[in-house]
């Protein structure tokens, strides 16, 4: 089968293709036929070795690329209920996507509604998990409440604006220009700003009659989180939820009084989908609001396999617009 591997980290020319095997799933695992794999952050951060020494994603080199996919169970191991060939299935956070067959343990696997394409699966499993914790366990956020999302026009990020503006939340956006700034007023801000060098805090202040946000939702790092810390009220809270600008090593928890007695905290999904009822629970409204048309999954292009290459570029360079997917096998819809 093609697989795309790293022997070492590094630059795009560390990930080749290669023929590996049909992979075997042991004891708890299930191999999947894949229909898309996603294209996504942390596989460019993989490829680079950023989890080189994660305690909490143990990836080592070498390896098969690829943490979020869509297929069909092709095989079942040892010790599997519940799962059997021949059913439609979505992952994440299971490394080996970026193949035409996948082993991923059970209980990452969320059933995949007849109703939705793979394609669809694979494009707001990763995304849809995030938001949906992010909102409603790391956020809390309520009706009436106030909440800055930066990267707005990102992939997660118009997800945050819309799970937040259905729950009720008063939603505004941070975006690097006007027409992204649109898009997230389409989504459901009710308002947006650039970052102007930090301007965006100052903007979130005075929308919110000088008192700040309750919650701002962060994955730049080290270019804005110091603004960010301006832009919440007293008490409120900053989520750092990724580093795509570079981490800020340099933070005083001082700095958190100085501001406002603020709180500040950096999740990962791992944490929140630890067991497989959590997760296919997510996954179930995040399934259900595609459905209903209660949420759109911006799908920025669908490369075939072997321009995988492509689309890092695109991703790394930010010329993207949405969910990008690479297409292994999709006519198994």
């Amino acid at each position: 089968m093609r697989a795309v591997r790293i022997e070492s980290y590094g630059g795009p020319d560390v990930a080749q293709i290669v023929d590996l095997p049909l992979p075997v799933p042991g004891p708890g695992e299930v191999r999947v036929r894949v229909g898309f794999a996603g294209v996504n952050f942390m596989d460019i951060h993989t490829r680079q070795g950023k989890y080189r020494a994660s305690r909490t994603y143990g990836i080592r080199a070498p390896l098969t690329l690829g943490m979020e996919g869509a297929g069909i169970i092709d095989a079942i191991g040892a010790g599997v209920s519940g799962l059997r060939p021949g059913q439609r299935v979505a992952w994440c956070l299971a490394w080996g996507s970026y193949a035409d067959y996948a082993v991923v343990p059970a209980s990452r696997l969320i059933l995949v509604p007849d109703a939705l394409s793979l394609e669809a699966a694979a494009a707001c499993t990763f995304h849809g998990l995030t938001a949906h914790y992010l909102v409603h366990d790391t956020a809390a956020l309520g009706s009436g409440e106030s909440a800055l999302v930066l990267a707005a026009s990102g992939g997660i990020g118009q997800i945050l604006v819309q799970l937040g503006a259905a729950m009720g939340a008063r939603m505004f956006a941070v975006t690097s220009t006007a027409d992204r700034a649109d898009r997230a007023m389409q989504q459901g801000a009710i308002d947006a700003f650039l970052y102007s060098d930090g301007g965006y805090a100052e903007a979130a202040r005075a929308a919110t009659d000088g008192i700040g946000v309750k919650v701002a939702f962060d994955p730049v790092g080290a270019p804005t989180l110091r603004h960010t810390l301006r832009a919440v009220r007293k008490r409120g809270l900053v989520v750092n939820f990724g580093s795509v600008g570079g981490s800020l090593s340099d933070l005083d928890p001082i700095d958190l009084g100085e501001a406002g007695s603020l709180f500040l905290t950096r999740p990962r999904l791992a944490d929140h989908i630890a067991d497989a009822d959590i997760t296919r629970r997510r996954a179930a409204d995040i399934f259900a609001m595609v459905l209903n048309a209660q949420l759109r999954i911006a799908r920025d292009r669908t490369y075939p396999f072997d321009a995988f290459q492509e689309a890092h570029d695109a991703l790394d360079k930010r010329r993207t617009r949405g969910k990008q997917l690479l297409r292994l096998a999709g006519e198994l819809d």
